[in-house]
Parts: structure tokens; sequence; C-alpha cells
């Protein structure tokens, strides 16, 4: 909020100021909403003058108006789908994971959430503590920046399997900056799909929720990070199969009940199959 003061534009002196403090106007956003006639009469100023003191103020302070449609066309420019190989997972998450966010995948140690990331064309980065992480974003942002990538190809997809083995070991005990480097990471996540148009994919572990349900770790602190959560369940009827139970958890596009089975194959890359779709609460 910024406040009346002398200097801020030609035509508002300091006694200008005082006379329309002492009338309850204080602020650029106050002058602005007022009725120029009823305020130039209360305070005893010129009204041509309040006027142009209100002119200035709204091309230096007001955001330029925006065309429905321009936007709607950057947009479209800017964002793409990436499909995930099946396509009952597309279905699932209307076409596909989307550029610009962040989507999890959260789901117990064997479930497969490693194979269900493992796509093809892959650049694999080991990384073992949550700083390196870091410094890992760090260097795309300045690769991106750059438009330094060693494919020469537009990269479209960020992959972090798993966040929570990096972030675990910083929560809890006397180890105090755990939340501050989770939420640092989370943002480091989000600006970095929306500032180069990227699919963020981070796998999470899930942990018990009570004595029945299941959440997806690092609380609720982490859960505003991902646009849209998946979870990942073995098929307990036969858990030597590769059949998985994928549930919608989170969503802005598509109703959190749906459910869907699907099949991973030796290779670790998501095949398509002719499995029905399931519903689930």
């Amino acid at each position: 909020m910024v406040i009346l003061r002398e200097g801020l534009c030609p035509g508002l002196t300091t006694d200008i100021i005082t006379v329309l403090k002492n009338n309850h106007v204080r602020t650029v956003v106050d002058l602005v909403a007022s009725n120029l006639e009823v305020l130039a009469r209360k305070c005893s100023l010129s009204y041509k003058t309040l006027v142009a003191v209100r002119r200035v103020l709204l091309a230096q302070y007001s955001a330029f108006p925006s065309n429905g449609a321009d936007l709607y066309e950057e947009l479209k420019a800017s964002t793409a789908i990436l499909p995930t190989g099946n396509n009952k997972l597309d279905n699932l998450l209307d076409s596909g994971l989307y550029t610009g966010e962040v989507t999890e995948i959260a789901g117990a140690p064997g479930s497969g959430k490693t194979q269900v990331a493992s796509l093809e064309r892959i650049q694999v980065t080991h990384v073992f503590d949550a700083y390196k992480l870091l410094d890992v974003l760090q260097d795309l942002r300045l690769s991106f920046s750059q438009q330094l990538l060693r494919s020469r190809e537009t990269l479209k997809l960020v992959i972090v399997d798993s966040a929570c083995s990096v972030i675990y070991p910083l929560l809890g005990g006397k180890q105090t900056e755990g939340m501050a480097v989770m939420m640092y990471l989370a943002r480091e996540l989000q600006t970095l799909a929306h500032d180069f148009s990227l699919v963020v994919l981070v796998t999470n572990h899930i942990t018990k929720d009570g004595s029945t349900g299941f959440r997806p770790a690092l609380g609720r602190s982490w859960s505003f990070v991902p646009s849209t959560r998946i979870q990942i369940h073995r098929d307990e009827r036969n858990k030597e199969s590769g059949n998985r139970l994928v549930s919608l958890v989170k969503s802005s596009r598509q109703p959190t009940n749906l459910q869907v089975e699907v099949e991973i194959g030796c290779c670790g890359i998501l095949e398509a199959n002719n499995v029905s779709t399931a519903c689930g609460s």
C-alpha cells in the first residue's frame, strides 16, 4: 500500500497531502477510490488538480489491462501436456502431465513409484541429500536461462525421486532447519515448473494415518506443493503381478474419486493395457 507523500507525483504538494490526510485520504488507493467532486468540495481543493493527480497515480501504480483472449493464447502457447505412456493413466490425469505444474506420485516402498517415473530419454543425476538437490535445481535453472541444454532439445520434464528421501533426515529431533529447507525446495520446484513451462514430477512415500488409513508423507506443509497428486497401490489380490491401482488424490481438473488399474512393465516403462476402469472413494 503506497502512502501519499510529497514528490510522489507532480502537483501533490505537502499542503494538499495534509488536507487529504485530515479527511482520511492517506494512500493512493484512498485517493483513486474517492469521488473527486465530493472530495474537492470537502477539502476546498481544486477539482482539476485532483483529477490530474489521480491520472498520474493511475498511470504509475495501476496494472495495464489484459485481454482475456490474449492471455488464453499465451497460456496455450506455453502449456503442453506430456503423455505418460498409458491411456488409462492419461485419462485419470485429464490427458497427461501438465507443464507449469508439480505432479506427485505417492506410494509405499515397492509400490512402483520409481517405475512409473522412469520414462524414456531420462538423464539421471544421483543426489543423496537436500542441499545437493537444491544445487542441481539451481544448475538446471542456469542452464535453462542460458539455453545450454546438451541435447539441444526442449526439456519439458524434471523428476525428483524421491523428495521424501532427502528431506526426512532433516526433520524432527534437534535439527531445526529441516522445515525451512523443505519450504525452500518446494518453492524451487514450483517456480522451476512455472518459469520454464516444465512438468516437475515428484515421488513421495506414504505413512499411516490413524489405525486404518494412509496419507502421503511430509505432512500438511508439503500438501500445497503438487497441483496434482496420485497414489499408487499394489493389487492385494495378486501381489506378484505388475498390476497397480492408481487413485487421484488431488486435482484442479478432475474429481478426486477416480481410480484406474494399470500394468507396469519390467523395464520401468508404463505399458498400455486393456484393464477396465474402476471407481473408488
